[in-house]
């Protein structure tokens, strides 16, 4: 059975950093992963993507704030975010794409406060 378990969320002032951690109970190493938030009432939204390769993509929010990486060894996707501001207070979700199905962790909720 997969299953991804995130850690690392909490509150941080905005300025600041945290790092959230995706711990998968399956080899990632031939998957494509990424990184989702969402806020009640609204759809999720991607953050950060990488592919088994190490391409990565970042939404326009986040470029240059927000590190995507991955260490396939620990089977652990992580996410580095520094500057923080307000608007980054979300749910943040990750994704794996494995063997054609789509999983999702139980989500870490991170606020940034003034």
């Amino acid at each position: 059975q997969v299953q991804l378990v995130e850690s690392g969320g909490g509150l941080v002032q905005a300025g600041g950093s945290l790092r959230l951690s995706c711990a998968a109970s399956v080899s990632i190493v031939s998957f494509n992963m990424g990184w989702y938030r969402q806020a009640p009432g609204e759809r999720r939204e991607l953050v950060a993507y990488i592919t088994s390769g190490g391409t990565t993509k970042y939404a326009d929010s986040v470029e240059g704030r927000f590190t995507i990486s991955r260490d396939n060894a620990k089977n652990t996707l992580y996410l580095q975010m520094n500057s923080l501001k307000l608007e980054d207070t979300d749910d943040y979700y990750c994704k794996l794409n494995y063997r054609g199905y789509v999983y999702w962790g139980q989500g870490t909720q991170v606020t940034v406060s003034s």
